[in-house]
């Protein structure tokens, strides 16, 4: 759920759509994209991942390419019916204020569309990219339970420096801007550090 994102990753983006392949992710990528998320991991920026982990959620997995380097990876996860994260984010250091990141964002929106989901989450370090790419910071209360699951294993689970940031796809199905949730106490409130 840590999304390795910087704050020098919001400059200005010199990658064309052109020059780059965004796709769906698929097995022959998990070895890079384990190498990518978990060198963020291992400078406590990002959760860590097992090759299990990936095999299993490959199909969440949309990674961007120049040529056969790899620029980065993202996940958009399903919560409920109407409810996604945007989450995994990860882009290569050679790539960072290129725009990898823009284009991941881009193409995991628009796979939210297709799905019709009615919004967008994400837990970020820089707000201000998100805020570029359309999501606003929200309390971390008004998302899903579900979307905790991850945190339960992170060490910084008690005192998480994170911003929940959320893009509203449907504003007309968007309930008093909070996910529409099969059954009431699906919430949380955890600690805010400020």
């Amino acid at each position: 759920m840590i999304s390795a994102l910087t704050e020098d990753s919001v400059a200005a983006a010199p990658l064309r759509a052109r020059d780059v392949i965004i796709r769906k992710a698929a097995m022959r990528d998990i070895a890079p994209v384990l190498d990518l998320i978990n060198g963020y991991a291992a400078k406590g920026i990002m959760l860590p991942r097992t090759e299990f982990e990936l095999s299993e959620n490959m199909r969440d997995f949309s990674v961007v390419y120049s040529g056969k380097n790899l620029l980065g990876c993202g996940a958009l996860h399903f919560y409920s019916p109407t409810v996604g994260e945007i989450r995994s984010l990860a882009v290569a250091e050679q790539a960072k204020t290129q725009g990898a990141g823009r284009f991941l964002v881009e193409a995991l929106v628009k796979e939210a569309h297709e799905y019709e989901l009615h919004a967008v989450f994400a837990f970020t370090y820089v707000p201000q990219f998100f805020a570029k790419v359309g999501f606003g910071e929200v309390e971390r209360g008004e998302l899903p339970l579900k979307a905790w699951k991850d945190c339960l294993r992170c060490p910084k689970f008690q005192f998480c420096d994170e911003i929940a940031v959320l893009r509203v796809l449907q504003p007309a199905l968007w309930t008093a801007g909070l996910p529409t949730m099969p059954e009431p106490g699906l919430y949380i409130q955890l600690p805010i550090v400020r």
